[in-house]
């Protein structure tokens, strides 16, 4: 009858039993696969499942003509890159290469400059 509750004793005096941050590790496991599942959720609700593939490019104007505007683009490869608007404009010297026609049903016709006829402008 002794051994038997030896053995009975050695199972619930177990030295793994008694290590009371056992439990912490697993509360940090369950707290990284919610997390995971929640950035999924996140994407999926916005319906941009692109930015989970490493294979696709995308591009996201955000607030697009106000003053804060943001444009985001994520390529393969590269790391995403943020551009923010400023009020700097871009300017420079250079030359016209022809007149672009925006058509009433929204598509755009370039018309490039013939070599010996410039326009003034």
């Amino acid at each position: 009858m002794k051994p038997r509750r030896s053995r009975r004793r050695g199972l619930i005096d177990n030295a793994d039993e008694q290590n009371p941050l056992t439990g912490v590790a697993n509360l940090f496991d369950i707290a990284m696969v919610f997390s995971v599942a929640l950035l999924v959720a996140l994407v999926m609700s916005y319906q941009l499942p692109e930015l989970l593939s490493p294979t696709e490019d995308i591009t996201i104007v955000k607030n697009p003509g106000q003053k804060d505007m943001k444009i985001i683009i994520k390529e393969k490869g590269k790391p995403i890159e943020v551009m923010n608007m400023t009020d700097q404009i871009g300017g420079g010297s250079g030359e016209a290469l022809g007149t672009a026609y925006k058509l009433a049903d929204g598509r755009v016709v370039y018309v490039p400059e013939e070599e010996g006829n410039e326009t003034a402008g």
